[in-house]
């Protein structure tokens, strides 16, 4: 990993180590570009930062090829590019995606404690498509597919807590949410994984501003605007817009006077997602009830409910 102008980049031949360590671990904001020509799990790494990055459509370009390879890779593959396509509100593209992600899955145990391997694999399948089932409003199948889910490294147990809690918000019970999010944020930071604790933070201040007790709101209010200058720090684009349009609809709940510029940042982080995703992405965004792309064309009310419906990552 070296240094240029203030900021981090990974160089091709680095190895797995420091691009797990952007992918899962304490540098989520480095630039990955040199890696893409590295080996397959590599560029698996890669792909997975450029995702958290909002660079949508390289990583779509890398994550295609791997998918084509199959094998323990195509499938963890072909689970990250379902989870981008969700985070542009295209669940049922992405139900496909789990679907082969699933079947490529090989047979295996687990071990890595980051879930790259057999039994990972299979986990970020299910959690992919119970996921899936969220969005599309098939609560009893979301339900199902997660209590299938065995997970083992720390990153299928924050992904399976995620879940808990989005099923229960998705089910009208968002007190029911709080714990596991509680859980997801405890474990993320137990291993440092500084994009899985900024997730778990918006799922547990999502859980808290929907419970809707002044303590409860209140504390999700803090949360929320902590993760939100967290994530702009780090410029994870794929995070930024979901947590300023959670904050600044539950501001403007609360006609706290923030919410006009909350609502702004939000605005910019969607743009420039949508400006890094390929053609694909883009049409999924557009046509998607779930990704308020309305905000970009006028001042009118975003068309997504931005409590928690696309939360599913």
């Amino acid at each position: 990993m070296a240094e240029e102008g203030g900021a981090w980049r990974i160089e091709m031949g680095a190895g797995a180590v420091e691009l797990r360590r952007a992918a899962f671990g304490d540098r989520p904001e480095v630039e990955v570009w040199g890696a893409l020509r590295g080996g397959v799990e590599e560029r698996w790494l890669a792909a997975v930062v450029l995702g958290g990055q909002g660079h949508y459509a390289a990583a779509a370009s890398v994550l295609g090829e791997l998918i084509v390879g199959g094998g323990l890779f195509g499938s963890l593959a072909a689970s990250t590019l379902a989870s981008h396509r969700r985070q542009l509100g295209g669940h049922a593209a992405a139900r496909v995606l789990d679907g082969r992600a699933l079947a490529m899955a090989p047979a295996g145990g687990g071990g890595d404690e980051d879930d790259v391997d057999a039994a990972g694999a299979r986990a970020d399948a299910l959690l992919g498509l119970a996921a899936d089932a969220i969005g599309a409003g098939r609560l009893t199948e979301a339900r199902r597919l997660h209590a299938r889910v065995e997970p083992h490294g720390w990153r299928s147990r924050v992904r399976h807590q995620w879940l808990a809690a989005e099923i229960a918000l998705a089910g009208g019970h968002a007190e029911h949410a709080v714990p596991p999010a509680e859980v997801a944020a405890a474990t993320a930071r137990e291993a440092n994984g500084t994009r899985h604790i900024l997730k778990s933070d918006l799922v547990l201040g999502v859980a808290l501003v929907v419970w809707g007790t002044p303590e409860s709101v209140g504390r999700g209010l803090n949360l929320l605007q902590c993760d939100l200058n967290h994530t702009d720090r780090r410029r994870l684009f794929s995070l930024i817009w979901p947590t300023a349009l959670v904050l600044a609809n539950a501001q403007a709940d609360r006609t706290i006077a923030d919410s006009s510029n909350v609502k702004e940042s939000a605005k910019n982080a969607l743009s420039c997602v949508l400006r890094r995703a390929d053609p694909l992405g883009r049409r999924l965004a557009a046509h998607s009830p779930w990704v308020p792309t309305a905000l970009l064309r006028s001042g009118e009310p975003p068309n997504a409910d931005a409590q928690m419906n696309f939360l599913t990552d």
